[in-house]
């Protein structure tokens, strides 16, 4: 039987109920019990897919081809498991489906409530999560915030679950905030408490209060919030703020989160095996070189828009013993003249995935700037075809080239794929997921994963125009993955470079901290040359 874990947030948002959820999952895993997990977010969007990513954060996508939040991220990289459609639920998609079921006469005519019909949707989702994971333990963040009036639904739901499967098989996680008040040199326990009460006035009461603080908290502190909110003295967990978000595990364990857990869902469980995590945490701490690397993207005013990015640069940082430096440089800001001083200093430039023409012509000459000058390169979805566009124009000698999404060109040397055309809806229509791409022997890409066949996620529409292949391969640009069937161009790259790969795939969903993927760890050694 599945133990269920519910992770709440109170006070404010932001508070690391992902890093929380995520580390635990750790903990439990190193225990060896399967571990899955999910998060059920309140906003009305069906999925994150259609959100402006200055809003949201990046669209993390699954091997499934669900478009889910950003904290999925976290989960997988966390616990080292790949998640599903079934792990990532929105209000949206709760009231499409219950409104779908309605207009087809799945009720029987009923009226259609919130209660039981929209909480009866959740609870189903939560079920099934656990039923298609086949876990011991499933690990459900809810979103937003406690009082909020979107996530009342998903409160009542787990609620609902609770009662259903015992208390014994239910555990209510509370992460809230403890604030520092350095005028008078002391916490203050009242927002916990409040955060608490409207938690317990909707049926729910907390488990175990994660307290997250900026400063330790004293032992009288933690008793007036045993008491005050009727948890156990040890069920009262600090979670301090870290230099390293990957020391979490290791520090929730030394305050013994995993132990009351445990005790708390009667799971019989060894003591956790960390010592993978605790030698990856002393590489962490031991880098002695210095890398640069500048992000050349138009969502850089929101660095969580490319988060898992950032996360793969660092575990190739551990993994090469390097400090990654990013500098983060808008595309619009690029022009020809300035392009030298935007790029001064940096040694290794990535273009991320993204849509729409705004700063493409930054982009552009920004891969010119490093094709030109050796510097190494990695484009990533958008950032392999404007390689493609730039090669295009500047080596082939095709005027104009460009990609169709962004205009009408004599060389659309992106185009749109066969199976896009006519589609107008924009949620959940790309090519979204894992595929298999083939890799060329000889190639730099075969170097580096040392495989013929890979598996990647994706999320685009656009894809290299085949027509234009023999011309770029006359040029010098290697044609180096690609579907097995050889249809769809995944990868190139220019011999002549010490390192200028693009992919058409998102190598960043799929990098650990203990495992960093190695189109990042290529570049970053590139990058440090003989450092």
């Amino acid at each position: 039987m599945t133990k269920f874990i519910f992770v709440t947030g109170g006070v404010v948002s932001g508070l690391g109920k992902g890093i929380t959820a995520a580390s635990l999952g750790r903990l439990l895993k190193q225990r060896g019990l399967k571990v899955a997990a999910q998060k059920l977010d309140p906003y009305i969007n069906v999925d994150p897919g259609t959100m402006s990513p200055f809003q949201h954060g990046e669209v993390f996508v699954t091997d499934d081809g669900a478009e889910t939040d950003l904290d999925l991220g976290h989960y997988e990289r966390f616990i080292d498991e790949d998640l599903t459609k079934f792990s990532n639920l929105t209000s949206g998609k709760v009231y499409w489906n219950v409104l779908n079921r309605e207009r087809q006469g799945g009720y029987l005519g009923e009226t259609v409530q919130v209660i039981p019909h929209i909480t009866d949707e959740i609870k189903n989702f939560i079920y099934e999560g656990a039923r298609k994971s086949n876990a011991d333990v499933l690990i459900t963040e809810i979103g937003g915030t406690t009082g909020d009036i979107e996530s009342q639904p998903f409160l009542e739901a787990i609620r609902q679950i609770s009662l259903e499967q015992s208390r014994d098989n239910c555990l209510f996680i509370h992460v809230t905030l403890v604030p520092y008040l350095k005028g008078s040199n002391e916490h203050k326990s009242k927002p916990t408490q409040h955060s608490v009460k409207e938690l317990r006035s909707i049926g729910i009461s907390p488990d175990i209060i994660i307290a997250r603080t900026d400063e330790p908290l004293d032992d009288s502190i933690k008793a007036k919030i045993s008491l005050f909110c009727n948890v156990e003295r040890d069920c009262v967990i600090e979670n301090l703020t870290l230099p390293c978000l990957y020391e979490a595990p290791i520090m929730l364990h030394e305050k013994g989160l995993d132990e009351v857990v445990c005790r708390k869902l009667k799971l019989q469980t060894e003591k956790p095996d960390l010592t993978e995590w605790n030698s990856m945490i002393k590489k962490i701490k031991s880098v002695d070189k210095k890398v640069v690397i500048a992000i050349v993207g138009k969502y850089v005013k929101l660095h969580d828009a490319y988060l898992s990015i950032i996360e793969s640069l660092n575990h190739a940082g551990f993994h090469t013993g390097s400090k990654v430096t990013i500098k983060w440089i808008e595309s619009q800001d690029i022009t020809p003249e300035n392009v030298g001083e935007q790029l001064q200093g940096v040694d290794g430039i990535i273009i991320p995935g993204g849509f729409g023409d705004r700063g493409i012509e930054g982009k552009i000459t920004t891969c010119r700037y490093a094709r030109e000058n050796n510097i190494p390169y990695l484009g990533i979805c958008l950032g392999m075809q404007i390689a493609v566009i730039e090669f295009a124009r500047n080596v082939c000698g095709l005027a104009g080239a460009n990609s169709s999404e962004f205009t009408d060109s004599p060389h659309p040397v992106i185009d749109l794929m066969e199976e896009q055309v006519g589609i107008t809806h924009k949620g959940g229509t790309m090519r979204l997921g894992a595929y298999p791409c083939k890799i060329k022997d000889g190639s730099l890409l075969k170097s580096l994963y040392k495989e013929d066949l890979i598996s990647e996620r994706h999320r685009h529409r656009y894809e290299f125009n085949n027509n234009y292949r023999e011309t770029f391969a006359e040029h010098g640009m290697v044609i180096c993955g690609t579907s097995p069937d050889g249809h769809l161009v995944e990868a190139v790259e220019l011999p002549v470079n010490r390192f200028f790969i693009g992919v058409q795939y998102h190598p960043e969903f799929k990098s650990r901290p203990n495992r960093p993927h190695p189109l990042f760890v290529g570049l970053l050694e590139a990058a440090l040359g003989d450092r």
